[in-house]
């Protein structure tokens, strides 16, 4: 389908952050998913750095991040990010990964890592942290916890009925349990949480995942449109117009999220920083 006015995006410079990130050897969600802002973050200047490698071991439908047999860990990876973050200036760092199911803790200990350098030289930065679902282990999760990140995500991504098609290897339940988890054993610990609209949900569906959210005790929400990185991902069933973004906020706001972004445009770390310090922190 054709792109809508309003989602299309104008061209932003970026050059000098690649430049560096490349030179640290660092991947970032924002180049390996093809998300439409990475012009105009790179140009803020900000970046949301992609630990673990840029090979994940599942393999999502919305998702262009390449999947297979990933490489080691690198030991050095968490010094190299603490320094790009440094060399930025960022005073919000956020910090993903692919999945890496691979690894006996899901790679919980290298964001613990990454999470200890980065605020070791910017410790008047925060640090937001967006995992996989660990496989529910919750001894992986407590490892990420007690690095004690300022924000806890971890995405949603669509409605309960899509799961088995736009995650079929994650599990609706296990990854409200992962949010309810983080917010139980790190109550100081701001959780946030994201999905997508246009996969073909109902809006009734939407306020049912909107209730767990809030039941899970989610404080931050993203929501946005799906745009199809390849065409070997899943096709869009339908643009949403801004309005029903708009609505969907409203009712969310009046369920109790402390913050909630969104627009068709909007993604999970896009302006991480301006919800967090937004929000009643």
């Amino acid at each position: 389908m054709r792109l809508p006015e309003w989602i299309k995006v104008k061209a932003s410079g970026m050059h000098e952050t690649k430049t560096l990130l490349r030179s640290r050897r660092l991947s970032t969600v924002c180049e390996e998913a093809r998300c439409p802002n990475k012009g105009f973050c790179f140009s803020k200047p900000t970046a949301t750095f992609m630990i673990l490698g840029d090979c994940c071991t599942r393999d999502c439908g919305f998702c262009s991040v390449s999947s297979g047999v990933p490489s080691c860990t690198d030991a050095d990876e968490p010094e190299r990010v603490a320094e790009a973050a440094e060399e930025l200036g960022l005073k919000y760092v956020v910090i993903t990964s692919v999945t890496r199911d691979d690894l006996p803790d899901g790679g919980a200990s290298q964001f613990a890592e990454t999470i200890m350098a980065v605020k070791k030289r910017l410790p008047h930065s925060k640090v937001e942290v967006l995992t996989p679902d660990f496989e529910g282990d919750i001894g992986a999760l407590q490892i990420v916890l007690n690095a004690e990140p300022d924000v806890f995500n971890h995405n949603m991504e669509t409605v309960k009925r899509l799961y088995s098609r736009v995650r079929p290897q994650a599990d609706y339940e296990r990854s409200l349990l992962v949010l309810q988890n983080a917010r139980r054993l790190a109550p100081d610990i701001k959780t946030k949480s994201g999905f997508m609209l246009g996969l073909g949900e109902g809006m009734d569906e939407v306020l049912e995942l909107l209730k767990d959210l809030r039941s899970a005790g989610c404080c931050f929400l993203t929501i946005g449109q799906y745009l199809r990185p390849t065409k070997n991902n899943l096709p869009v069933v339908e643009y949403i117009k801004p309005e029903v973004f708009e609505e969907i906020k409203e009712n969310a706001l009046a369920m109790g999220f402390e913050f909630v972004a969104s627009g068709p445009l909007v993604r999970s770390s896009m302006n991480a920083e301006e919800m967090y310090w937004r929000s009643d922190v």
